[in-house]
């Protein structure tokens, strides 16, 4: 909206100093300062109105240490993330960007799904909530809706190199290196590459791979790219709501990746950056970082209420929501394929979920008795029961957390 305001103006007059509006620097530095003062000075407003509407938490008995303290205590606080994320978005990024729109989109979509899983557990008493299908109809329909704006929409492009014997097209560009004097063509196409760690230029593309197997078409690449985006969605946004098990392990977790994504998204919109480090160039996504900065802003400042003893739980609204946020992004800068280690933590506590249920099924079925592997899961409850301080398990979570947005990062140069 201010950049809008800013070249609206600039078309009549100039005023010093307000130039600095349109680096996308300065705008996201904007989005962190206000997504912090929302989230942690409007934040304590809303955990006040929550706690005289009486929107507590029902704890089920689980046999872990304090968690009877935490009876009654606020929920639904992921309105304060969300908040905290568009309310900035909204002011300083360009609202004409498709990906900044699909972004917002997506904010509000899984945001409205776990608002309407707490309402119906908060309000209707009823501790299920939102029936799973209901979920996962919402996260597979946030799915087609961005894997079909991704593989159509015309502004969704990135930069290739070309032969120049080959030029034919008006949106080629002559590039000169400096130092060597060599010239080099690109131009912006339509691709259905991703980057992909450990590969030659780190790069995949979905429809060259469906080619080495004989699987040739359009159609079947758009499934394909279909089926990945939708399971990424699904998978990454569950994975956030598993995590939120403990006062401020899903928050911490998440600004950590949701800085890692920021650095991504920079790298790969700009052209000078994605050129040194050897990746796609994707033209316009540089907005992201906005977008991004506004995300972490808000995690953080949630943080200062969650973190233990936590003051208010995000609840569905805000693990839903930041989870589909996490998955969208990151297939929007095409680092989808480096979900499995940015969200290793995700991933671990929804395997921990998944092992547990199916060794518990197995045995029970074969020897007539359940037995398990961990003493609880999600994983963050087997430290528990071991006499873990969740304190202590957040602080180690978010320690590997780091560890796997450094090797993130690492496998940019890693071919």
């Amino acid at each position: 909206m201010i950049y809008h305001l800013y070249t609206w103006i600039e078309g009549f007059t100039h005023i010093p100093g307000t130039g600095v509006i349109q680096y996308i620097s300065f705008r996201t530095a904007m989005a962190v300062i206000v997504s912090l003062l929302i989230t942690t000075v409007f934040g304590r407003q809303l955990i006040n109105v929550l706690k005289k509407k009486q929107v507590g938490e029902t704890i089920r008995d689980l046999g872990l240490e304090g968690e009877k303290k935490k009876e009654g205590t606020p929920t639904m606080g992921g309105l304060i993330i969300i908040a905290g994320i568009l309310v900035p978005t909204l002011l300083f990024a360009r609202l004409d960007n498709i990906y900044v729109i699909i972004m917002i989109v997506t904010t509000l979509w899984m945001g409205a799904i776990g608002f309407l899983d707490d309402y119906i557990k908060v309000f209707r008493k009823n501790k299920d909530g939102l029936a799973g299908k209901f979920k996962v109809i919402g996260q597979v329909g946030l799915g087609v809706l961005i894997a079909f704006t991704m593989f159509f929409h015309p502004d969704i492009v990135v930069r290739e190199q070309v032969d120049n014997l080959a030029i034919s097209g008006e949106n080629v560009r002559a590039t000169m290196n400096e130092s060597t004097g060599v010239i080099t063509y690109t131009e912006d196409v339509k691709s259905t590459k991703t980057n992909i760690p450990f590969f030659k230029n780190n790069e995949l593309d979905y429809g060259k791979f469906l080619s080495s197997f004989g699987l040739n078409g359009e159609g079947l690449t758009f499934f394909v790219f279909l089926v990945v985006v939708v399971f990424i969605v699904t998978a990454v946004s569950n994975g956030a709501n598993i995590t939120d098990g403990i006062d401020g392990l899903a928050t911490g977790t998440s600004s950590i990746i949701g800085l890692t994504l920021a650095i991504l998204a920079y790298v790969s919109g700009n052209v000078i950056f994605s050129d040194y480090l050897n990746i796609m160039y994707i033209p316009n996504s540089g907005e992201l970082v906005i977008f991004a900065g506004a995300f972490v802003g808000a995690c953080v400042g949630f943080l200062w209420y969650n973190s233990y003893p936590a003051q208010v739980f995000m609840g569905d609204t805000g693990s839903l929501a930041i989870g589909g946020i996490i998955a969208a992004f990151a297939i929007l800068i095409r680092k989808e394929l480096l979900i499995p280690v940015l969200c290793g933590v995700f991933l671990i506590e929804n395997l921990s979920v998944i092992l547990q249920v199916g060794y518990f099924k197995y045995t029970k079925k074969k020897y007539g008795e359940g037995r398990r592997i961990f003493l609880m899961s999600p994983l963050h409850h087997h430290y528990q029961k071991k006499g873990y301080h969740e304190a202590k398990i957040v602080i180690r979570f978010m320690i590997v957390g780091m560890i796997l947005a450094i090797l993130t990062i690492v496998t940019l140069k890693t071919r």
